[in-house]
């Protein structure tokens, strides 16, 4: 029982670290990156599309992102999505590819970029957090029910919190990472 509730906590702080890591993938740095653009969607024939279903994007240089559509006729609105997505990048269209150049930024643009990751760790904290407190209540139902010691409540708990001490660390490294890419200049 109490392996059940660890391996479920264990499994959802998981996730949360995985939803973390492509959260941080998507803020721009000074490099061009696919993952800036996996999430952007496209409205295509009445549909909200993931644009990396329907297109090729490729970085055949560091500071250069190519969309290469399969469907000629969505380079238009490939481009809208692009304009107005919150990267502040502007594609240019030669009629095959779309060709995105990635600026340098400014250093005040990355001091409010590294602000961005640390909102993104913080959100990624309080999920673990939560998962902790939902893992927390359970070890107490399982005693309310009788399943459980007090004892065995007291070393699940001391085990969910090493859980999550773990878990917050590793949050903290993603972001440290993330934050120092940003800051390389």
């Amino acid at each position: 029982m109490i392996q059940d509730v660890m391996a479920d906590a264990e499994a959802r702080m998981g996730k949360a670290l995985d939803a973390l890591r492509r959260d941080l993938a998507t803020i721009r740095t000074g490099r061009a990156s696919p993952s800036l653009v996996d999430r952007l969607t496209v409205e295509y024939y009445g549909t909200p599309t993931p644009l990396n279903q329907l297109a090729g994007i490729s970085v055949p240089e560091p500071r250069l992102l190519v969309i290469q559509p399969w469907d000629r006729g969505t380079m238009g609105a490939i481009e809208k999505a692009i304009q107005k997505s919150e990267l502040g990048l502007n594609p240019s269209n030669d009629g095959q590819v779309i060709r995105i150049a990635i600026p340098t930024l400014t250093e005040e643009r990355r001091k409010q970029l590294v602000k961005l990751v640390h909102n993104h760790v913080e959100e990624g904290k309080v999920a673990v957090r939560n998962i902790r407190r939902d893992a927390m209540s359970s070890v107490r139902e399982l005693l309310h029910e009788g399943m459980l010691s007090e004892d065995d409540e007291r070393r699940a708990e001391q085990q969910v919190d090493v859980l999550t001490k773990r878990f917050i660390e590793e949050t903290d490294k993603i972001g440290k990472a993330k934050e120092h890419e940003v800051l390389e200049v």
